[in-house]
């Protein structure tokens, strides 16, 4: 048996007027995740367990598996396991992001946040940032690392793996003062060290550069998610399976390493939507050639899309997710004549309206070549719940999809 999951993040919306109060997986074009709906088990599950913060590092541990409650440390130590930094126990690691702040404010507490992702900044660009803060802030106790686009890695010895920051995601168009680390609660480094960074890169090349092409400026870094050095079960020794994980995000990318997956790199594929799909599909269908038992896609499209209020691409990205990667892996697991199975779900709703994440459950598919069910005709959040399948915990899943479970158990 072969296994394909498939998680377009943040697929899953709310119900939108300008889509004829249709959600996303409602009014995009997607017949092959339709054809596949229509003989699955279909249902809803949660991937986030409740009192948790709805983060991809937790629904995606989850979905892989892995009770969050156990395991999930934060996003960041992911992340520096995918770009290859060693960790020491003392030592933790903080999501830095290099976000867009308004400029006409004097005070930096008075700006806003306009982007946390200047404008989906390119990696070579953000490089030379991280590189200028590292210079400037760097020590034998600090280093900045380069990741992907506008996501990138601190690491910190003896640092505050336990304090409260804000999601920059969860307060764009807010005026920031009240939600920067604080010195009442054991901020003041970190607030002295984000409000030191916007007189380094405010104005640095690559941003008048970026100015000058209308682009956003990455004019201040925003720290968040800390975390010690992660550790989970190895994912082959647990199922007996082969494993491989395809993703442009770091995150991702970091909880298959820990898990002893193999982490598959595509060229070209970038976390947004203009991303290779093609490329990814590709990679899945050579993992299984190359003996690979299951293979994970990830998909950062729709979840982008959903964090900069885009409808229009969000609607696309499912559609082409749909076109460019399930559609030839699908056809290419039929053409070997071996039984395979597909799950299909996003990890946690990133709703347009919200542009952040929600702790909701969210709509899952799975299809089995040898045991074809009674789903549903149309793939969407409502379809979904009244099929009246709800797993509460997303760790289960895999048990739904490795086992052959009998159908009077599931109904």
């Amino acid at each position: 048996m072969k296994y394909l999951v498939l998680i377009p993040d943040g697929m899953a919306d709310e119900k939108i007027e300008a889509l004829g109060n249709r959600t996303p997986m409602e009014a995009a074009h997607k017949p092959v995740m339709d054809l596949l709906a229509s003989k699955s088990l279909v249902g809803t599950v949660l991937n986030v367990p409740q009192g948790m913060v709805p983060e991809s590092d937790t629904a995606n541990m989850a979905i892989l598996s892995f009770d969050p409650k156990i395991y999930s440390k934060g996003r960041s130590p992911l992340e520096a396991v995918s770009m290859g930094i060693e960790m020491l126990p003392d030592e933790t690691a903080y999501r830095c992001n290099v976000v867009t702040l308004s400029e006409d404010e004097e005070s930096y507490d008075d700006k806003h946040i306009l982007d946390h992702s200047a404008d989906e900044i390119t990696t070579a660009e953000a490089d030379e940032l991280i590189k200028a803060m590292e210079n400037a802030f760097g020590n034998e106790f600090r280093r900045f690392y380069t990741g992907v686009s506008y996501r990138h890695c601190l690491i910190w010895k003896n640092g505050d793996d336990r304090y409260p920051f804000m999601r920059p995601h969860d307060i764009l168009g807010k005026r920031i003062g009240e939600y920067l680390p604080s010195a009442e609660n054991g901020g003041k480094e970190f607030y002295d060290l984000m409000r030191a960074s916007y007189d380094i890169l405010n104005h640095h090349p690559v941003n008048e550069a970026r100015r000058a092409r209308g682009l956003k400026p990455a004019n201040s870094i925003w720290l968040w998610s800390p975390g010690k050095k992660p550790q989970l079960p190895n994912f082959q020794s647990k199922w007996g399976l082969k494993a491989a994980v395809i993703s442009a995000v770091d995150l991702i990318k970091g909880i298959g390493l820990c898990a002893g997956m193999t982490s598959i790199d595509v060229p070209g594929a970038t976390g947004n939507v203009h991303t290779n799909y093609e490329g990814k599909a590709n990679a899945a269908i050579h993992a299984f050639e190359d003996g690979f038992d299951y293979v994970y896609v990830h998909v950062e499209a729709p979840d982008e899309c959903g964090h900069r209020a885009e409808l229009e691409n969000k609607v696309k990205s499912v559609e082409l997710i749909d076109k460019k990667i399930l559609s030839p892996v699908y056809e290419y697991l039929k053409s070997t004549g071996e039984a395979f199975s597909i799950m299909v779900l996003p990890d946690h709703p990133t709703p347009i309206r919200l542009r952040t994440h929600t702790s909701t459950p969210v709509p899952f598919f799975i299809y089995r070549s040898d045991e074809e069910r009674d789903g549903t005709p149309l793939f969407c959040e409502e379809r979904a719940e009244a099929k009246n399948f709800y797993l509460a915990n997303g760790f289960e899943l895999m048990n739904l999809l490795t086992e052959a479970a009998k159908k009077e158990e599931l109904q």
